[in-house]
């Protein structure tokens, strides 16, 4: 994939209508310019995605062996070291490990629409974006600088993208419902997280499909990912003033967590009365009493797939892609009747 072109600080004057000097001074607070004039050039250099640093410039013109990663479900979260939730923790070092056998480096880079960036972010070889939302902003941001890039999970609204990787959510779900099922839950209740990624809406999706198929009512409840375990003890007393259910089925640790923990408050048995269920396995998922089943995701093919996908298009070849992986399911104790 060809990269574009780096914005020149001339390209910055030109759009300003001021000189080179007065753009530098701009940018790096000297001379004797007014404060509209320096406002306005910092503007528009940044919209235009200039790069000041003269070292980011000649990198851009060649490759550098190092790959960056996105995790923007942390982005999102505001919080980039939640405690208990050591997917994140799995994949990264996975990734890395990967990269690693691959003779490439791996950098982990904040939001990149938020300031500031780290010098050298735009001017790595490629990368990896986990959990995109709808209408991505850092997706947007890496296709209009031209940087190639893959997408841990499905873009949503993309179908025309296909430079994803991802373990089987659909089939993954369907897993879970069916081991609930089997259990003797028919009335299962779904909680997913407010983010607007493909985690969250394909599991919905595949949920209301699924209770479709069988003539059940859905009861579908949205828990931001930030609410945590006291979030989901919280949502406990709501999904029990409408009725205990037969089985939770919930997307994050934390919230199955919390919500068995809110559930067990009130006197309901786990799993006698109702099956708890993670669809990410999590400290909180493993340490809970009784330990909560879990869907296991798959960092290690996961990222090696991910790699090569995005190596291909590094290199300008067309890679083999979209591509699916395996999660495994934990049955513990909470779905154990």
């Amino acid at each position: 994939m060809a990269r574009t072109r780096g914005i020149t600080i001339k390209d910055v004057a030109r759009k300003t209508g001021v000189s080179i000097t007065a753009v530098s001074h701009a940018l790096n607070g000297k001379g004797t310019l007014s404060e509209a004039t320096r406002e306005h050039v910092r503007t528009v250099a940044d919209q235009m995605g200039y790069e000041a640093d003269a070292l980011a410039r000649g990198l851009r013109r060649s490759t550098m062996g190092a790959v960056g990663l996105v995790l923007r479900s942390l982005d999102a979260l505001g919080d980039y070291a939640p405690a208990g939730v050591d997917v994140f923790e799995r994949f990264v070092g996975a990734a890395a490990s990967q990269a690693l056998a691959r003779n490439l480096s791996l950098m982990l880079v904040p939001d990149l629409t938020r300031k500031p960036v780290p010098p050298l972010a735009f001017s790595l070889d490629g990368y990896i974006v986990t959990n995109p939302h709808v209408d991505d902003p850092v997706v947007a941001l890496l296709e209009d600088r031209g940087i190639p890039y893959v997408a841990y999970g499905r873009p949503p609204g993309r179908p025309e993208f296909t430079h994803w990787v991802s373990e089987d959510d659909a089939d993954s779900a369907r897993q879970i419902l069916g081991h609930l099922w089997a259990g003797g839950a028919r009335d299962i209740v779904l909680v997913r997280g407010t983010d607007p990624n493909a985690w969250n809406l394909e599991h919905q999706e595949v949920y209301v499909s699924w209770c479709s198929e069988r003539g059940v009512t859905p009861r579908l409840y949205e828990l931001a990912e930030g609410a945590g375990v006291d979030g989901g003890v919280d949502l406990a007393e709501r999904i029990a003033d409408v009725g205990v259910p037969d089985a939770v089925f919930c997307l994050r640790g934390r919230h199955a967590a919390g919500v068995q923990r809110g559930l067990m408050a009130r006197g309901v048995r786990v799993p006698e009365d109702t099956m708890v269920v993670a669809g990410s396995d999590s400290e909180h998922a493993r340490n809970s009493r009784p330990a909560i089943s879990a869907l296991e995701l798959n960092p290690v093919e996961s990222s090696a797939a991910l790699l090569d996908v995005l190596q291909d298009l590094i290199a300008g070849r067309t890679p083999t892609s979209p591509r699916l992986t395996k999660a495994r399911f934990r049955a513990r104790a909470s779905t154990r009747r």
